[in-house]
């Protein structure tokens, strides 16, 4: 974990929306602010990240809905992600957003946003000071750390530094992260968390079915980029996926695949992305579906109740 190979991963995934988001799978003013190299992806490509992004903001639209006072949000493995600038826009009650990701990923992040005004006059008050360092920026409101996520003491000494409030109900969320860490540590992460935050959702976007024959080729075409999966024994089905929430102490856990995620998002808009590229087979993003999954772990929040959610 920490490599070159893997942090590359950001780049990619960041294109990847971009090229989407260009298109008009979605709207997001801020990707192009992020990363301007426009490659144009397959529409297979296009529509996985659509039913990622919509999945993660009907997810956490509900965590907002379910609360009564403001929310806190840490990402894991942030990479260049606009949502923090997204929720603003809309107005959300967000008590601190918090992201976390390698030195490497948030020094190129840290000079992006001080070089644009449109993303650096969001992450603070207008009375308050933004403070630079070559890896972190600390707003009153947002803070952009670099540290290792699968180390729980290193990311308590950011939290404190990021004035992480562990009394607010709290959004963790992860995207294609955990797999790149060694199991263990992730397991005793998750733990640690699970006793630190009073109310807490975990959202994670991550591999599953890896133990298939589809499932090999990727990872076999993820470790020839040099990226090597730690932690894809948790990705080996739904109930493995689960289970590393609920055997660390968290109190539930919900896994949907893809597949079943792309049937519960609004089916006015998903026909309307299918019209931007038409797809003659469909068979290819079935497998792709069938092969990533979003799980909803929760711990001490009986307001956050996703056991039976519907993403309308």
């Amino acid at each position: 974990m920490g490599d070159e190979a893997v942090q590359a991963t950001n780049e990619d995934a960041t294109s990847c929306k971009l090229s989407a988001v260009q298109l008009g799978y979605w709207r997001d003013p801020y990707v192009q602010l992020m990363y301007r190299k426009s490659v144009r992806r397959a529409p297979e490509i296009h529509l996985g990240y659509y039913a990622r992004v919509q999945g993660f903001r009907y997810l956490i639209d509900k965590v907002f809905e379910a609360c009564d006072t403001r929310v806190q949000i840490i990402s894991l493995g942030a990479g260049f992600d606009t949502l923090f600038w997204r929720l603003t826009d809309e107005n959300k009650p967000i008590q601190n957003f918090v992201e976390v990701d390698f030195s490497g990923v948030t020094s190129k992040k840290c000079f992006i946003i001080k070089r644009n005004k449109e993303l650096l006059t969001k992450v603070a008050d207008a009375e308050s000071e933004v403070k630079f360092s070559r890896t972190d920026l600390h707003g009153n409101r947002y803070h952009l750390v670099a540290a290792d996520f699968s180390n729980s003491q290193n990311l308590q000494d950011k939290f404190a530094e990021s004035e992480v409030d562990y009394q607010c109900p709290t959004v963790i969320l992860a995207e294609c992260a955990l797999v790149y860490a060694d199991s263990t540590k992730v397991d005793t992460v998750l733990s640690w968390l699970g006793k630190q935050f009073t109310s807490m959702v975990f959202i994670n976007y991550e591999q599953i079915n890896m133990e298939d024959k589809f499932g090999k080729v990727m990872v076999d075409n993820l470790w020839s980029r040099g990226c090597m999966l730690s932690g894809v024994a948790a990705c080996k089905d739904k109930q493995s996926q689960i289970s590393r929430f609920t055997n660390n102490g968290w109190e539930s856990a919900t896994c949907w695949t893809m597949n079943e995620v792309y049937s519960l998002l609004p089916q006015e808009d998903v026909f309307r992305v299918e019209k931007i590229e038409m797809l003659d087979e469909k068979e290819l993003l079935r497998q792709l579906f069938e092969h990533y999954c979003i799980t909803v772990a929760r711990k001490n929040s009986p307001n956050f109740n996703f056991d039976s959610v519907n993403f309308d």
